[in-house]
């Protein structure tokens, strides 16, 4: 099973990697059409995330009849859905930081290849973001 545990991962981050690149969402230019909605709006994120969205509340269904994973491991439980100061400051600013630079974590992940420099500006910037939280705490 350790052979699957290596492989489903990298097939999984593929097809999502894939996905992103396919839908656009690895152009940030195209991330801040659709945060533009005062001016020239561009709803295909919006199709994009609708779609996730009704692939995960699927997912959520199947997962709720099963105990462990493909894996073998234990499957979590459902997150925490509490909302606090933190989730909403930690909302805002990934926001901020999402509309100032188009990227989010995964799109910035997949165009890593096709564009390595604003991928690794991005990267450190998020990584000294999580820096300060801990320097915060």
């Amino acid at each position: 099973m350790s052979g699957l545990r290596l492989v489903l991962p990298l097939l999984v981050g593929a097809l999502f990697g894939a996905a992103l690149l396919l839908s656009g969402m690895t152009d940030p230019a195209k991330v801040r059409g659709f945060l533009d909605v005062f001016g020239a709006w561009d709803p295909t994120l919006a199709f994009v995330m609708g779609g996730a969205v009704a692939v995960m509340a699927v997912g959520w269904r199947v997962a709720g009849r099963f105990t462990r994973a493909a894996t073998g491991e234990p499957l979590p439980g459902r997150p925490e859905t509490r909302i606090d100061s933190r989730l909403f400051l930690g909302s805002a600013m990934f926001g901020l930081g999402w509309g100032i630079a188009g990227y989010c974590p995964g799109p910035a992940a997949a165009s890593a290849l096709i564009a390595p420099w604003p991928f690794l500006i991005f990267l450190a910037a998020m990584l000294a973001g999580m820096a300060a939280v801990r320097l915060v705490r």
